[in-house]
């Protein structure tokens, strides 16, 4: 079953981006705690969203995204941050029920594109991800300002 989530998911969504950063050898990474996530989904203004999957009655998948906007289509989009499920429960469909309700709620808003980046080296996720139709996009390069670079930049 894929529903939007609940506050009540957010111990379980917490969970699932640490088995995620742990399966991308970067848990040491992971500082998000459970009041930044109800802060961020379930806040006054919302500017994150989330689905989950559930087997059983528990809380195995999730997908976290936010809005884009694309100035040359003129039309929002969907950023996918993160998708996971649980290993026990992969090849039963839902990531690809995970994915296939952000392509209708995309579809539905008249959403132009559903994006998100993959680890170069994760080959079972990009199989996955192209046998839905997804391509890379190869020409485009991901830049990132943080840390240090960022306060300098800010205070310039």
């Amino acid at each position: 079953m894929i529903r939007t989530a609940t506050a009540d998911d957010v111990p379980a969504i917490r969970r699932l981006i640490r088995d995620l950063a742990e399966y991308e050898r970067s848990l040491h990474e992971v500082k998000v705690t459970e009041e930044q996530l109800r802060a961020g989904l379930f806040g006054d203004e919302p500017r994150v969203f989330a689905h989950v999957a559930e087997h059983d009655g528990r809380v195995v998948g999730f997908a976290l995204w936010f809005l884009t906007f694309s100035t040359w289509e003129g039309v929002h989009g969907i950023y996918l941050e993160d998708l996971y499920v649980d290993p026990g429960v992969r090849g039963h469909g839902y990531g690809k029920a995970l994915l296939t309700e952000l392509a209708r709620v995309a579809d539905e808003n008249g959403y132009a594109r559903v994006e998100w980046a993959v680890l170069k080296w994760n080959t079972p996720a990009i199989g996955f991800y192209e046998s839905l139709g997804a391509r890379p996009q190869d020409e485009w390069s991901v830049y990132r300002l943080t840390g240090d670079a960022l306060a300098k930049l800010a205070r310039a």
